[in-house]
């Protein structure tokens, strides 16, 4: 018997085996996020909820079922979800904000006009409870801030902040850089006041969006118990400064408004808009038309650290950077302070 095997035999049979491990072990398909790349039905399950494509799908009218808000879509009525609620018994975790549930008394030290961050940490762990960090009379950009605060997030002051206006940019450019207090200058209004509170808070309660930032991130506020999202809300000190007849006309409205922590007599500017100084019968009115609406609001009551033992005031604004090395220095030196040698020539001689 002849056992040998053509060649055209052997070739179809190498050809069979390799067509049989191929459909075997098929060749790998190339790694894809496209969700339709094997599937050209996959939106009706990764969507089942999605409106049927090229059709109105009805929903600014009718709801679908098993939503909770049903009807027509109505803001004014909308029932908020709970996904952003905080947990239950939550416990505060902004020291300032603590201290102003007490009625105790608070300190900001100013940061007015260094982009510094070593500066700016020195205040920060000077002994303050929050750093004012000046932004309606300094002309420093929001990047620089940024920096500051995330060179000693978890300072022994928290970061805080007195922006320009009661203004969206900046109100959210503060919060998102993980400001925990608030201060609004010149709240003319209730309608202001409301403003500076929709931009500082979250929805239910305000307006402002989730668009990130690092008051987000681990190192700053990322891991607070409950989430920073669910809890900065019950955390952040909004404090609305009265500097105006008209603000003060309406204080004890801006004071009552939810969300508002404090309001601030402002010493300068009540004499700015008044045209007289403090002392004065028609100044010290003004000063205690603010310190009426905190106490029928049950608001806390801030002003100048002058005022610290002023009844009733329980947070206070410091000096600048400036002025705190100033008075470091003289604590420092005591006596020797201005003990400079005295040449009498050259430029550090008295001049005639």
């Amino acid at each position: 018997m002849n056992c040998r095997i053509s060649a055209t035999a052997l070739a179809a049979l190498f050809a069979f085996a390799a067509f049989h491990a191929a459909a075997q072990n098929p060749p790998a398909q190339p790694s894809t996020a496209d969700p339709y790349a094997n599937n050209a039905e996959a939106g009706k399950t990764q969507f089942p909820l999605a409106a049927p494509a090229g059709k109105d799908s009805g929903a600014l009218l009718v709801a679908p079922p098993g939503a909770v808000n049903q009807g027509a879509l109505d803001p004014a009525k909308w029932k908020y979800g709970p996904n952003f609620d905080p947990p239950a018994n939550a416990k505060i975790w902004n020291p300032v904000m603590i201290k102003m549930m007490k009625g105790e008394k608070v300190t900001g030290g100013t940061v007015f006009s260094t982009d510094s961050p070593e500066t700016y940490c020195a205040m920060a762990n000077a002994g303050y409870d929050f750093i004012w960090t000046e932004m309606q009379h300094d002309s420093r950009d929001w990047g620089a801030v940024q920096r500051m605060w995330k060179s000693c997030p978890h300072a022994k002051a928290v970061p805080g902040v007195r922006v320009a206006y009661t203004d969206e940019r900046e109100i959210q450019h503060a919060m998102d850089a993980g400001a925990l207090v608030i201060v609004i200058p010149t709240v003319r209004s209730v309608e202001e006041g409301k403003a500076a509170r929709d931009w500082t808070m979250f929805p239910p309660l305000g307006k402002r969006s989730q668009g990130g930032g690092q008051a987000f991130d681990p190192d700053m506020w990322g891991t607070v118990p409950g989430g920073y999202r669910n809890t900065i809300n019950d955390n952040i000190v909004l404090i609305e400064m009265i500097e105006t007849l008209d603000g003060a006309l309406a204080a004890r409205e801006i004071a009552a408004i939810p969300g508002v922590t404090a309001v601030f007599a402002a010493s300068g500017d009540l004499g700015n808009f008044s045209g007289y100084r403090q002392g004065t019968p028609d100044y010290e009115r003004l000063i205690n038309i603010v310190h009426d609406a905190a106490l029928a609001t049950h608001k806390r009551l801030c002003g100048p650290f002058a005022w610290r033992d002023r009844p009733d005031f329980t947070c206070f604004q410091n000096q600048s950077e400036t002025a705190a090395i100033t008075r470091g220095v003289a604590a420092e030196l005591g006596p020797l302070k201005d003990t400079q040698g005295k040449p009498e020539v050259g430029p550090y001689a008295t001049k005639k």
